[in-house]
């Protein structure tokens, strides 16, 4: 009967510390699942391409330390480059508008597309795999929404294939009242 008693004991004891480890070992304010912060920090960096037929975009990034994986984020709109009537309706119309010279290499997609809703603008999503220039792994998410007849085009660069809670961090992230201002002066909204 003590012998019951003290392998209980010791697995309650056991089932503590492990709980203990578990809730200490993850940062405080990321899921410990997806690994991405609660309160992800973009921050505008420079336009790192060069002037091309659709002008410069928003360049932004969020740190490993706060999206779990580091993301480069590039935002542009194409004027007049998209049907009002269907929208970005297939993922045919997707790769049409997408920005692959951003992806530096050749890509390959990583199963269909689907629906984003970013504020009143539908639009569709889809995830590439892209060989690097020095044969790295990284991985490119299009997403592309529409305004009547103007496309905004949204692609996110990260190393490695590690997308566990990577859209919904940057569909809110596009969401946020500041883009939205910065997309209403840019489509002339």
């Amino acid at each position: 009967m003590i012998r019951s008693a003290t392998i209980a004991a010791a697995f309650g004891l056991g089932g503590i510390v492990a709980s203990l480890f578990y809730f200490l070992a993850v940062p405080h304010g990321t899921d410990p699942v997806a690994g991405i912060a609660a309160h992800p920090v973009w921050v505008e960096t420079k336009w790192p391409f060069l002037m091309d037929e659709w002008g410069e975009g928003k360049a932004f990034q969020c740190k490993a330390a706060d999206c779990g994986v580091e993301l480069n984020l590039y935002v542009r709109s194409k004027i007049g480059f998209c049907s009002s009537t269907t929208g970005v309706a297939d993922d045919n119309e997707l790769e049409r508008l997408s920005d692959f010279d951003f992806m530096n290499g050749a890509t390959a997609a990583l199963g269909e597309g689907h629906e984003i809703t970013v504020a009143w603008m539908k639009g569709r999503l889809r995830t590439y795999a892209a060989a690097g220039p020095a044969r790295t792994r990284t991985t490119a998410i299009s997403i592309v929404y529409n305004n009547n007849s103007d496309a905004l085009i949204a692609t996110v660069i990260l190393n490695g294939r590690q997308l566990d809670g990577v859209e919904p961090v940057v569909i809110a992230f596009l969401n946020e009242k500041s883009m939205l201002l910065w997309l209403t002066n840019k489509v002339g909204l």
